[in-house]
């Protein structure tokens, strides 16, 4: 099998399922919400359960913005993982390595200061994709940050 060839810089990986799920439920959210608000009976409910409703779906939907916007990002400077919670910005000459194996749901980033990141932007769900992505992501460390070359 041949040395991967690293992918012309800017590069971005995001889950395609995981997106579309997330964005999709969340549409589903806000115009559910919308919707009930306005055809549940006035007698039962009033403004302020509606506007509660809405509220509701709005918070859910912006929970599942946190698992939609996932993603590995690799510049020419390092590269940035946005997790659900958290954003990482690493130089490449900082990361170390990125492996992952059977199993895990997405790759880890081992980088200069011992700590290991998760990189939830490639989901292992998608496995070509997945595989494709830890492999140019791999050549980029290769080639650009200071870890050693594999034998």
């Amino acid at each position: 099998m041949g040395e991967q060839v690293p992918p012309p810089l800017p590069m971005t990986w995001r889950p395609r399922r995981a997106t579309i799920i997330a964005y999709g439920m969340a549409v589903v959210m806000v115009v559910g919400s919308v919707v009930l608000a306005i055809t549940l009976p006035s007698g039962m409910f009033h403004l302020p359960d509606r506007i509660g409703m809405v509220v509701f779906g709005l918070l859910v939907a912006g929970a599942l913005h946190l698992l939609g916007r996932l993603r590995v990002e690799a510049d020419e400077r390092g590269i940035t993982i946005v997790n659900a919670l958290r954003v990482h910005r690493y130089e490449w000459p900082e990361v170390l390595d990125v492996t992952m194996d059977e199993g895990d749901p997405w790759p880890k980033i081992d980088v200069a200061n011992g700590l290991t990141v998760g990189a939830m932007g490639i989901q292992s769900t998608e496995r070509e994709r997945s595989r494709r992505a830890v492999a140019e992501l791999s050549a980029l460390i290769r080639d650009r940050g200071e870890a050693p070359d594999r034998v």
